[in-house]
């Protein structure tokens, strides 16, 4: 099996032949050496892929990583997020890269998709929250996404993340959107939330439709998202999961290692591994602070028999 290393210089993963003793980056062109102590290999080893998927149409990706560079809130891991989520898209779940767009360009993602096809919405960056008038809310607030230019343009709003990704997709296109970020539980307005017990264990789908009777759902086709916490809750963005000490998103870090370790089979087994490794193995930032990962979808399944896969 081939390996995955992190580049010296700029952390860009790179998967190499077996028995590779010294690399070049195609991205920063620094020269590396595989036996190297500092060139450790990356966080997420790559497995051989699976062919379980039902959706055998066109695969397709949308993957955004902002730091917010020499703004106030900057970050550390969202770029290394990215990088590491398109490495598994391709290795693990079959994506071509060209059909990986990593900027931020949501509606590329939904133009011309037709049945059978796969769709994947990643996000690491910040999340917000702001008060709801219109009474379509169940908490009273809109969850946000937050762009580089946010300060000046404002923020994505649920309600626009709705109308972009979610409503056009047509019968038969499955859309997974992927978001490591504060405030993200609802963010794509879906019309139901995946209550868990305090062991961790699904308990029931609690309804989000709005009492106005305005829709959230697709044109026909299916959406289920996969976020870092709950809207009242922040995910945080920390180097104490990782051994290499990498800086990486704790919703990113678990939801990947949860798939790598075998517990990716279900949406159930992988909400619950994402728990259970953010609970026991870090602390988020603040005392008394929680962080838990949660599952939104536009209907009703069996979240431990339903089969996941991208």
């Amino acid at each position: 099996m081939s390996m995955l290393i992190c580049c010296n210089g700029c952390h860009t993963p790179i998967q190499l032949p077996p028995g590779t003793t010294a690399f070049r980056c195609i991205v920063c062109r620094s020269i590396g050496n595989t036996a190297s102590p500092s060139s450790a290999p990356i966080l997420y080893p790559p497995v051989p892929p699976t062919t379980s998927s039902n959706y055998h149409g066109q695969k397709k990706a949308v993957i955004i990583g902002i730091l917010y560079k020499n703004q106030k809130g900057e970050l550390r891991g969202c770029i290394n997020d990215a990088k590491t989520m398109k490495d598994m898209l391709i290795h693990r779940f079959n994506f071509n890269e060209s059909s990986i767009f990593m900027l931020t360009a949501m509606s590329w993602l939904v133009n011309g998709c037709k049945s059978r096809d796969s769709l994947v919405f990643y996000f690491s960056g910040h999340g917000g929250r702001q008060p709801n008038n219109t009474g379509d809310e169940k908490d009273n607030y809109d969850e946000t996404l937050l762009p580089l230019d946010h300060g000046t343009q404002g923020p994505i709003v649920d309600n626009d993340i709705n109308d972009i990704v979610v409503k056009p997709l047509p019968t038969g296109v499955k859309l997974h959107a992927i978001i490591d970020a504060c405030h993200s539980g609802t963010v794509l307005d879906l019309p139901y939330l995946c209550k868990m017990d305090r062991s961790g264990r699904y308990s029931s789908w609690e309804d989000h439709s709005p009492k106005s009777g305005t829709g959230k759902g697709t044109s026909g086709g299916e959406v289920i998202s996969i976020s870092g916490c709950a809207d009242h809750q922040y995910s945080d963005d920390t180097n104490a999961l990782s051994k290499e000490k990498m800086p990486a998103g704790a919703m990113t870090y678990a939801f990947i290692q949860a798939i790598q370790n075998g517990q990716g089979a279900t949406y159930g087994s992988i909400l619950h591994a994402m728990r259970y490794t953010i609970s026991t193995r870090y602390k988020p930032g603040a005392v008394g602070r929680k962080q838990d990962p949660q599952l939104t979808s536009g209907h009703h399944f069996n979240v431990y028999t339903e089969p996941f896969s991208l």
